[in-house]
């Protein structure tokens, strides 16, 4: 009796001769080792883009928490006066930890991305700049612009979560741009792999049907199909993967020269998923090739 269990027994179970029926070498043997192996590769991409935008989320996220910067800018025989009176606000407001002021060594390494490292701070109408570190609780930071306004005419206090906001949405969004390219990557694999299967069911039509002469049911006819489809798939996804992961090595780290691709790579435990993409697309070659071959079957009847 057929059951679905017996089913999946039959497909799995290693047979010499009903595995012959497919054509060992050939242009499909060639389109799916090559499409799993391509696709492969631009999932190891997709999943480093994704996790990539998922550190920098969380590390945007937590520099800019809890946190703001308040700017004073007066002429030079009022800074002092006025850092003083700011000083004495921001320690004597609830919800403040930490007010501490910027040092120009600190301001110079801050402003060298855009100036280089010998950028005159003497020379540039740079305002002063005040760290501040806030409570678990926060501070009324609308109550505190109200005060500052009033004794502290030259501060502006910036808020940093109005920045924070869009910058971790947008690696939010970067993130799930690489998840979403990772679907349309297993779509476009199946589909490839749905030709390759209908191909080479085209091309054994005799074949299939002297088996279905001698009392072959569709099931293990499938089944020769569906083996040596999903073993060129794995192979072929291996093969990608690995060469995926050989590229990612050579791309550069955080610490060397600024480059857009600076960061893209995986960490720790993130290497681990590149073992599940040729298992993975193995399932997807098994599950497409069995319906495009059982569907084919059917018209044959």
């Amino acid at each position: 009796m057929n059951t679905p269990f017996s089913n999946l027994t039959m497909l799995l179970a290693g047979d010499g001769h009903r595995d012959r029926v497919v054509p060992p070498t050939g242009f499909t043997a060639t389109l799916t080792s090559f499409t799993s192996a391509a696709m492969a590769f631009l999932v190891v991409f997709a999943m480093a883009l994704s996790f990539a935008s998922s550190r920098l989320s969380e590390r945007w996220g937590d520099a800019l928490a809890n946190s703001s910067t308040l700017r004073i800018s007066a002429p030079a025989d009022q800074i002092e006066v006025q850092l003083a009176a700011a000083m004495q606000v921001l320690t004597s407001t609830a919800g403040i930890a930490e007010a501490t002021v910027i040092s120009k060594q600190d301001q110079q390494k801050l402003l060298e991305p855009w100036f280089g490292p010998d950028v005159p701070l003497e020379m540039l109408p740079v305002p002063v700049l005040i760290d501040i570190q806030e409570t678990a609780e926060g501070f009324d930071a609308q109550g505190l612009r109200l005060r500052l306004s009033a004794e502290v005419p030259a501060a502006v206090l910036d808020d940093h979560s109005r920045w924070r906001r869009p910058i971790v949405a947008a690696a939010d969004r970067l993130a799930l741009l690489g998840w979403v390219s990772i679907v349309l990557i297993i779509g476009a694999s199946v589909a490839m792999i749905t030709l390759a299967a209908r191909a080479a069911l085209a091309a054994n039509a005799q074949v299939i049907a002297v088996l279905r002469l001698v009392g072959a049911q569709d099931n293990y006819i499938a089944a020769a199909f569906v083996r040596r489809f999903a073993a060129r798939a794995f192979v072929g996804a291996a093969g990608g993967m690995f060469l995926g992961a050989i590229a990612i090595l050579f791309l550069p780290s955080a610490d060397q020269q600024a480059s857009i691709l600076t960061g893209l790579r995986f960490q720790g435990a993130d290497w681990l998923w590149l073992l599940t993409i040729p298992i993975f697309a193995a399932v997807v070659a098994f599950v497409a090739t069995r319906t495009a071959a059982l569907k084919v079957l059917g018209e044959l009847s």
